[in-house]
Formats: C-alpha cells, structure tokens, sequence
C-alpha cells in the first residue's frame, strides 16, 4: 500500500473531439497540491471548476458526467480509471470545452499522458477507504456486490447477445501495472443498429471505427480486429474504474459486477457512502510500503490536518449524498 499522496510532475496536455458531442476539446493534465483531489477546470468558462465527486454526477446514460451550477463536464470515465489506476490523487484537469476527447476509445492514451507528465510524490498521508461489511444493489438481472479485502480486487460479467460477445468473465487485483497491460487499451463499443437511434439523441456524434469497436449482426467492422478477445469485458472494468473513482480515495474492496453499466456503477458509490457502517477510513502505519493487512483506521493515524481534509471531506460528501433534493441540469455552453 503506498503511504503519500501523488500528483503529476509536470503538465502534459492532450486535443481530440468527445465521443457524444463531436466537439473539439483541448485537455491538460496540470500538478496539483495535496488534498486537492481531481478537480476539472473549464477554461473556457473563467476557470469555472467541478470536483470529481458523485454529488456532481448528473448525467450516466452512456457516459458519466458531472454537472455543478449548470456547467458540465462530459464523458469522464476512462480519464478518471487512468488517474485512479494509475495512483495520482491530485491533479487539476483543464478544459476548454465540455467534453473530454475520447481518443482511441481506451483509457491507454491517457495512461501514455501520465508516464509522459511523470509523478511527484508529496509528504501528506494518503487514505483509503476500506469496504468494512459487504452492500449490494441492483437487481436479478444486474447487480454490483463490495465486500472485504485487502487490496482493490474487480470481477465483472457481461452478456450480450451477440456472437461476438455473449457471456465474458474477467476477474484482477487492480494494480498500475495490471491496469495499463491488461485494462486500459480495452475500447469503448457500440451496435451498428443503435447508431441512427442514438445520433436522433444527440450521443456519439464523434463516434467512428477510429474511437470504437462498432458490431453489426454478423460480427465486427473494426478492420485491424480486436485487441483482446474478451476486450468487451475488460471496457466494462474500465468504465467501472473510472465510476469507482468519483469516492475520491483509493478502494480496498472486493468488487464484483454483473452487467454493469454508468447508472449502476454510480449508484453503487452513492450507496457505499451513505452507509457508514459499511466503510472506513485507513491509512499505512508508516511511510513506507506496508503490508495492506497493516493499514490502521483514520483516527490512530491522521494528523488534524488530514483528518480534517480526508474524513470531513468524505463525511460532507455523505450528508449531501444523504439530503433528498433534485436539480436542474444542463450545460450553458454548446
């Protein structure tokens, strides 16, 4: 278990259009200081700024977004699994435009953006949240189970009807290595069928074969191919990731998934949190690497000053998370 917190050495910036949106956004990953979380920044907008946070999640159809004062911050997933995977706790994120580029439709352009940036670590005590008794939501037919363990364990099950796919299993202890080798060049994918119906939306107006694995009825239009055989399942972990890491601290759970998708993923944050019982704060007994079995609760390790930037944090979280309230969402930027 790593003892500090992280952030980016340098800044390092990226140009591409959103998957929904088609628009062209410029992105820069920029070091931040401790405690600050990730935080996205609209240029665009006087520097408006939205914390990665599940009180912002507004909109999860297809996609994660987050909204905060009207201003929204689209498609946001495979960024945030890359920055989670890949251990940096703090980072500003700007932006000029609403949506973050989709790229190649993996996460792996941005875990190349992080090995360019390198990573600086700091001198504040990194928590965890540790899942402390199992929760579940969801239904017969698709459902997410946390539970107990000692490091960030993700098993997921898919099923599609479609013989490109049907039924896939992938199960792995979520590590930076694990997360850039067998995670994160898993792409996005889409049914040649929905495309019209979804374009009527106002979704994956920037969609192509070039961001995406697109199936018609009788198999792939990709022409280069499949990257991993179950590269399908191995994309939904990816999506998960990225959903899980809106908790804002790094997980030591054991995660398990039946055909999830955004909607659940972020219910399941929005539930673990509500429930105190069902979750602690810990931290390394020392500096150094130590043994995930040696984490200690918060309270015999924290200073007053991480205390009050990591369970106050989270203990606000909670009681909005816990105030039944609606909101206006949309964007006022094109």
């Amino acid at each position: 278990m790593r003892s500090l917190q992280r952030t980016l050495a340098r800044p390092v910036e990226i140009e591409g259009i959103g998957l929904h949106t088609g628009v062209r956004t410029r992105l820069r990953l920029c070091p931040a200081p401790a405690y600050t979380g990730l935080l996205f920044r609209r240029t665009d907008l006087d520097g408006f700024e939205i914390p990665a946070s599940p009180q912002y999640v507004a909109r999860v159809s297809y996609a994660t977004a987050l909204v905060r004062a009207g201003v929204m911050i689209a498609t946001v997933e495979h960024l945030l699994a890359a920055l989670y995977a890949c251990g940096v706790d703090n980072a500003i994120i700007e932006m000029d435009n609403l949506e973050v580029p989709i790229l190649d439709g993996s996460a792996a352009p941005f875990v190349q953006m992080l090995a360019r940036a390198g990573l600086r670590t700091s001198d504040a005590l990194r928590h965890y949240v540790r899942v402390r008794k199992p929760i579940q939501i969801g239904d017969a037919h698709k459902r997410i189970l946390l539970s107990p363990d000692t490091a960030f364990r993700v098993s997921c099950v898919i099923e599609f009807p479609h013989p490109m796919i049907g039924r896939q299993q992938q199960e792995l202890v979520v590590t930076e290595e694990t997360f850039a080798e067998a995670l994160a060049p898993a792409r996005t994918f889409g049914f040649l069928e929905e495309v019209e119906t979804l374009r009527q939306k106002g979704l994956i107006r920037g969609g192509s074969l070039q961001n995406a694995i697109v199936l018609d009825r009788a198999g792939l239009l990709n022409p280069e191919g499949l990257r991993f055989p179950d590269e399908f399942v191995r994309h939904k972990i990816v999506d998960l990731i990225g959903d899980l890491a809106l908790i804002g601290r790094p997980l030591l759970a054991r995660v398990e998934a039946w055909r999830p998708g955004h909607a659940l993923n972020t219910a399941a944050v929005a539930a673990l949190l509500r429930d105190p019982e069902a979750w602690e704060l810990v931290a390394p007994t020392s500096t150094r690497m130590a043994d995930l079995t040696t984490a200690e609760p918060h309270e015999a390790e924290a200073s007053t000053q991480e205390r009050a930037h990591g369970v106050n944090q989270l203990l606000d979280l909670i009681g909005l998370l816990q105030k039944p309230h609606t909101r206006a969402h949309r964007n006022t930027r094109p």
